[in-house]
Order: structure tokens, then sequence, then C-alpha cells
């Protein structure tokens, strides 16, 4: 049994396990996305697969699929250890806020880490704020999960999924209309860029079949 603390002893790394939701974050986001998606949906997969590429340095390799989808979305999947949950004092599971509150690594950072596409890594927040609808799905040893989002306001709690003896991370995501019609996601690209992080096996897989048209499917 996993032991209970109180939030306020937590210590803060990445994210302020404190603030589940940060909306005054979000809306700044939402406001600017030609600052924080520089070039597209593309720089949105590349945010994701970065935290997958984290876990792959942490666990000397690691592997992730990159889905496109008929519908627009995109989704990410990897092997890594799942994102971390913790129990508070009153016995709730608490998620790692990842997706609804700034990674303290890279926001206001006078010199935050460049992703593969040259622009500055900002965390799944961004990804998560500039997206009309995200699932996030966690599977961890201890137990496993799926949350949704819009426009990066978690609109369920955690739903439990059951185990299948593996674990891991599945973020998928359909990017703002304003974004989406800034062209058609390139696999030549994501394919270039994800060949640059180290240990990180990287495939992508192109669902939408030619000419790239939307099609009904729906997550």
């Amino acid at each position: 049994m996993r032991m209970r603390s109180s939030r306020a002893s937590w210590a803060n790394t990445t994210h302020d396990w404190s603030r589940a939701v940060d909306r005054d974050h979000l809306a700044a986001v939402r406001r600017d996305p030609e600052r924080y998606a520089p070039g597209g949906p593309g720089h949105l997969v590349l945010e994701i697969v970065a935290y997958a590429a984290d876990e792959a340095a942490s666990r000397a390799g690691g592997r992730c699929t990159v889905t496109l989808h008929r519908d627009g979305s995109v989704s990410v999947a990897d092997d890594g250890r799942g994102t971390d949950t913790r129990v508070d004092e009153h016995g709730e599971t608490v998620k790692k806020p990842v997706m609804a509150s700034k990674d303290l690594r890279f926001f206001d950072s006078p010199d935050p880490e460049r992703l593969p596409d040259g622009f500055a890594r900002r965390g799944m927040s961004v990804v998560a704020a500039l997206s009309e609808r995200l699932v996030h799905t966690n599977r961890r040893l201890d137990g496993a999960w799926t949350q949704r989002y819009e426009l990066g306001l978690p609109v369920t709690g955690l739903e439990p999924l059951p185990a299948d003896g593996t674990t891991g991370t599945l973020v998928r995501f359909l990017p703002v209309k304003s974004l989406r019609t800034q062209g058609v996601l390139s696999v030549h690209d994501l394919s270039r860029w994800t060949a640059h992080r180290p240990g990180l096996e990287c495939c992508i897989d192109d669902r939408r079949g030619p000419p790239h048209r939307p099609g009904r499917e729906r997550f």
C-alpha cells in the first residue's frame, strides 16, 4: 500500500503537486498559439515525444509510436513507467498535474530546452491547452486510468481501466482548428525530428490515407 501524505509535503520537481489546474496559465497559452505551437501541430507532437524521450533516458531505452488519425487527431504512445500518481492524506489518488499546470523546468526559463524542430520546449500543458479535446491514458504497475480534457481543462475524473500487464502513457489529441489549418502533418518531418531522440525508438503510423482528408473517426 502506498503511503498517504499531505500534498504540502510533496516535493515539486517538474510540476506543483498542490495545484492540479492553473486556469490562468492555460488561458495565456490559448491566447498565443504562435508562441507556444510555432509551426503548428508538429510542435505539439514533439512536446509529447519529449516526455517519452525523458522516460527512455531514465530507463536506458524505450519506444514510442506516433499515430496520425483520419479525424485529424494524433496519438503518442510510449512504454515508460506511466505518469506518477500519489495518494493524499484523504486517501484520494492524485495524478501528477502534467496537463493543466505549467512545467516548472521550461516556463519562465531564460534558456529552455530546444526541441528537434528548433523551437523551445514548454511542456505537456501546451498540448492540452491548444487541443479541442485530449485523452490521457495512463498505465502504471499500481493501476491504470484515463482522463479527458477540453482546451486544457479536465472534464472527467480519473476513470479506472483494467490492468493489462503493461505500463506507459497514451496521449491522443485534436489540435484547435487554427492550428489544423496551418497545413498537413508531414511524416517525413516527424520521422526526421523523432530520430533525434537518443535512446528512443520511435515509429510513425499514418492511418489517414490519401489524400489525408479527415474522416468520420472520432475519439
